[in-house]
């Protein structure tokens, strides 16, 4: 019995001082941290996508409640609504952000550009696009294996079976790029999407070859044949490197270029407002 009391009263004595080593090092190494930084990171969806231009909801909360201003401080996750509210909570006045959505450009369904080969192995864009150039003949068109939809933190894209391609939901979107990473072929691209319109018009194409190679490829790519830069009255369409452009931001939406376009490489795609998930 005495050995037993005497293993007890050890341990005691041990856990003991090792609660105030514990005690006194926290106090040493506290570091203080405004309790404003929590409040605010409750407000936000916490899905770190970046959208914001911060690490995650933890840094943008902290960079929120040492501001003085929240201009140039926006979470698209969060919405308009949740944005309000972090103002409130600030005192701060919020300052509207722009709006941006992912779009691809690309739109060689499976009926437009037919697979002529199969891959057999992990269906993965990123492992297919470092090894060989795809299932169909176009090498810079989508691969399908949906690493995009993976990839997305807020559930705003899906597969479409039919068609073989990502489908974006624009109700979901926030723009926060991370579909943009994580295509290996740089197909998704971030558009502004101006408050003052209700559709965006995107080249649904991203092949670089001339004219006759691209035709082979896809029925729908773009040959660089210039009509929609013609008949663009804002000139917003720039050719590059074989493949027309759209800058969204300049775009006033009148449709002449998709009228024009003889490849029907020109889509139009109608926005919906944004609907923060619950």
């Amino acid at each position: 019995m005495t050995i037993f009391w005497l293993t007890i009263l050890i341990l005691g004595v041990v856990g003991l001082l090792a609660a105030l080593v514990l005690y006194f090092v926290a106090k040493r190494f506290y570091v203080y941290e405004d309790p404003r930084i929590a409040e605010v990171e409750a407000l936000l969806p916490g899905a770190n996508c970046g959208g914001c231009g911060f690490k995650g909801c933890h840094d943008f909360a902290a960079a929120c409640a040492g501001a003085s201003s929240l201009e140039g401080l926006n979470c698209p996750g969060a919405g308009k609504a949740g944005m309000d509210a972090i103002g409130i909570l600030l005192g701060l006045n919020v300052v509207a952000g722009i709006r941006k959505l992912a779009m691809l450009n690309c739109n060689g369904t499976c009926s437009l550009r037919p697979a002529i080969n199969k891959f057999e192995g992990p269906r993965s864009c990123a492992i297919e696009a470092a090894t060989y150039a795809g299932t169909t003949a176009c090498p810079y068109g989508c691969l399908g294996c949906g690493d995009c939809v993976k990839a997305c933190p807020h559930g705003a894209m899906r597969m479409d079976e039919e068609t073989g391609l990502p489908v974006v939901d624009s109700a979901r979107c926030t723009g926060c790029g991370v579909c943009v990473k994580a295509c290996p072929r740089g197909l998704m691209q971030l558009n502004v999407a101006p408050q003052s319109y209700k559709k965006m018009v995107r080249v649904a194409c991203s092949n670089h070859d001339r004219g006759p190679a691209a035709m082979k490829a896809c029925e729908v790519s773009c040959i660089a044949c210039g009509k929609c830069k013609k008949a663009c009255e804002s000139n917003s369409i720039t050719i590059d490197n074989f493949c027309a452009r759209i800058d969204s931001e300049s775009c006033t939406r009148c449709g002449a270029c998709v009228e024009v376009c003889p490849r029907k490489t020109i889509l139009v795609s109608q926005i919906a407002e944004y609907q923060p998930k619950k």
